[in-house]
Order: C-alpha cells, then structure tokens, then sequence
C-alpha cells in the first residue's frame, strides 16, 4: 500500500502546514503505522512541512522497514525521537509538533533540552483524525477480522455446558479466532456468567456455568492489525420473564442506536437513540457506559459514540453499537455489533460482525 500511505502523509504534511511549525513528530506507534506501513516496537516518523518525510527505527526492524516503506527516508537509530528531532535541527527545522497524548513528561523533558530546538508545541491528534475515515482496503481487513470473530463464536458455542468455567470458554474462543485465520485476539476475551455479567469489563475466572446463567462474550479477532468487536448474550437453560424482558429491551435499544448511525448524523443522537429506550423502561442508571466507539488499527478510537460527544458520522466510518443492562446482583445483557456507516440516500450502513448461531434480537438458548 505505498500510495496509500503517501497520500496520508501528504494529508498530515498540509496539517503540519498549516500548524506555523517547521515538521511534526509522530511517536505513536499505532500512527507511524498509519502513515508508513511499519509495525514497530521503536519508531518514529518526521514530517517536515515542506521536505520529504523520515522514518526512524532501530536496527531490529531495519530490513522490515527497507521491505515495507521503500518510499520513506530510512533513519536506522536506537533513540528515534533524539534521533529526528537532531536531525530536523540540522536541516533548519527548529519549531516542532509534537504527539502530547503518548508523550511523557520525561520524554518531553529530555526532548525540549535538544540544542538548538526553539519551539516545541502539542499538534493535537491530527493523525487520530485522519484514521476516522477508513478507505476501502482497511474496510477490508477490518471486515475480515469480523468475519473470522463471527466464525469462532459459531464453532464455540455448540461446546457450552453446564461446568465450563469463564476461563475455559474465553480460551476457546481464542484459540477458535487464530485457528479461523486471526493473528491474534483484538483484546482481551470477556466472559462474564449468571451475576458477573453486571460487571461490563469482568475479567473471565473459575466461575462454572450454572442452569439458568446468562452469559456475555465479548470478542474480537485481530486481521491485518484491524480489530474486531462484538457481544452476544445467551442463556444456559430456559431463561425465565427478567432475562427475556431486558435482553428485549436491549435488542430494541440495539436496533435503534443501528438505525440513527447514518452519515451525518451527531454521535450524541445516536447514543440517545438507544439510551433514552433504556431509561424510559426504568433501566437508565443500568446503562451507563457509552454506546460505541470506532475501531480500525485500535480496538478504542474515534469517534466515541457517547452523550454529550461531540461530532458526527460520516461515509467510511466504522463504529460499534454496543447498549448494555447491568443489573448488580442478578447479572447483565450486552449485545454489540461492528458497522459500517455509508453515504446515499436510503440511509446505508454494512454490518461486519454476522453470527450463523444468532439472528439479530433473538436470544440464543443453550441446553444445560
């Protein structure tokens, strides 16, 4: 993907333009990544304002970065920030942009006492920006990672019973994910049964499955350093009037926030669509996290779809839609889909995470 990776570069160099700074340095690695196709433990990358970019790596990934960034200046150095930005003042840039959002103090210390450096300011997350819109290619990993997320959650539900423990089953669904093509999990694997599942983030232990649990997985694959997200719901045995009532009212609340995500649309309203279902049924202190968020070369990125957020939708977005009832005590509902907001006119969105094993709304009922 050289000419993509150009052109993003040449989108960020017109920030750096336009930002009264001679380059920026970009130290996040999920960025660097971005803009040069490198995955690196130790990078960084110069875009000058006007001048060709520079990608700084150590020795360890140095053929990598020759394979796979022929057309970026290659800086082979173990400190890459000292390195670039030593650089850049030997070339008459002293003003530089820097990512406040991943740098240290001690970093920023160190860097600001470079000889010669005469400005050094916060560049905001112009990078972070740019990654909102997804193009077509990153669509398509990101829709594979899906597919294989989907994948494994239909191989592993067949083996549920009464007995498995939290952990046994997340490790399943793990290894289903990498047998299924993953290069690895996108995150930890959440599995959280019978009152557990009022704990949105619980971390899977030796809790054995019950008759009568709910139980919420929460997966995703990684493809193409993409990542996945979804959530199904199920219930181990007949699930009683409760059970039925508030994963009801959650697949209503899904279907909503789903419907208000079309390109244009405020990240706040479509929090609302499926929020003020879930309050208005009495549960609105029950659903307190935020309804979605983007995902791409981050499990967590932009746009936060959340009250109060400010933004809106646009073609090429891809967001989850994820409401959720947590009743402490008792246990909890999530279900949480990956989408893909389009332009056009109907409303147009792909939705990526697709389970042979549930249809939308409908609860999965497990026998014991």
């Amino acid at each position: 993907m050289p000419e993509t990776h150009a052109l993003r570069r040449e989108q960020l160099r017109a920030a750096v333009a336009a930002s009264d700074v001679d380059a920026a340095l970009i130290t996040t690695l999920v960025n660097v990544r971005y803009l040069t196709g490198l995955a690196s433990s130790n990078a960084a990358l110069l875009v000058p304002a006007d001048g060709p970019p520079v990608l700084a790596t150590d020795f360890r990934y140095a053929l990598a970065a020759e394979r796979d960034c022929a057309d970026v200046q290659l800086l082979i150095a173990r400190p890459v920030e000292t390195a670039l930005t030593e650089l850049a003042i030997g070339q008459g840039m002293s003003r530089l942009a820097f990512e406040a959002q991943e740098m240290t103090v001690e970093r920023h210390t160190a860097l600001a006492a470079t000889d010669g450096l005469t400005l050094l300011v916060p560049f905001g997350r112009r990078v972070e920006e740019l990654r909102v819109v997804k193009d077509e290619g990153e669509l398509s990993l990101l829709g594979r990672a899906c597919a294989i997320t989907g994948w494994a959650f239909d191989q592993v539900v067949p083996r549920i019973r009464a007995g498995m423990t939290e952990r046994e089953l997340a490790v399943l669904v793990e290894r289903a994910m990498v047998d299924g093509g993953a290069e690895r999990p996108a995150f930890d694997t959440i599995v959280a049964s019978g009152p557990n599942g009022a704990i949105p983030h619980h971390s899977p232990g030796d809790r054995p499955f019950e008759p009568g649990d709910m139980i919420t997985i929460d997966c995703g694959a990684r493809y193409g350093g993409y990542h996945a997200d979804m959530t199904r719901t199920i219930v181990l045995g007949a699930p009683t009037a409760w059970q039925r009532d508030i994963y009801g009212l959650v697949a209503q609340a899904q279907l909503a926030g789903m419907e208000a995500a079309t390109d244009g649309a405020e990240v706040a309203d479509v929090d609302a669509a499926a929020r003020d279902l879930i309050a208005a049924a009495g549960h609105g202190e029950h659903f307190r996290h935020g309804l979605g968020h983007g995902v791409g070369l981050e499990i967590h990125e932009a746009p936060m779809v959340a009250p109060a957020r400010p933004g809106r939708l646009g073609d090429r977005v891809p967001i989850t839609v994820e409401p959720g009832i947590y009743l402490p005590g008792q246990g909890g509902v999530r279900i949480e889909d990956t989408l893909v907001v389009r332009a056009g006119s109907p409303a147009r969105r792909d939705l990526l995470t697709t389970t042979q094993t549930v249809t939308p709304g409908e609860l999965l009922v497990i026998e014991p």
